[in-house]
């Protein structure tokens, strides 16, 4: 899929925990991740919202395109 989730990388900035984010947030780590690995299909604006409030950042930066991934998956 041509879209990443660069969670990982923001909470490495963040020096934060995947278990520190959850309970700031309010998200299973189940969910999270599965966002965080990349195998989420969809993500609600509420959560996107409350992830950017807590993490201190803008969607894009959670969020990113490879138009090449996708060219990948057609081989």
């Amino acid at each position: 899929m041509p879209i990443r989730v660069t969670l990982d990388r923001m909470l490495l900035e963040r020096r934060m925990s995947l278990t520190e984010l959850c309970d700031r947030v309010g998200i299973t780590m189940a969910n999270l991740s599965i966002l965080k690995t990349g195998k989420a299909k969809a993500v609600r604006f509420s959560t996107l919202e409350a992830l950017c409030k807590e993490l201190g950042c803008q969607p894009g930066d959670l969020l990113s395109f490879d138009e090449d991934e996708d060219d990948d998956a057609a081989d």
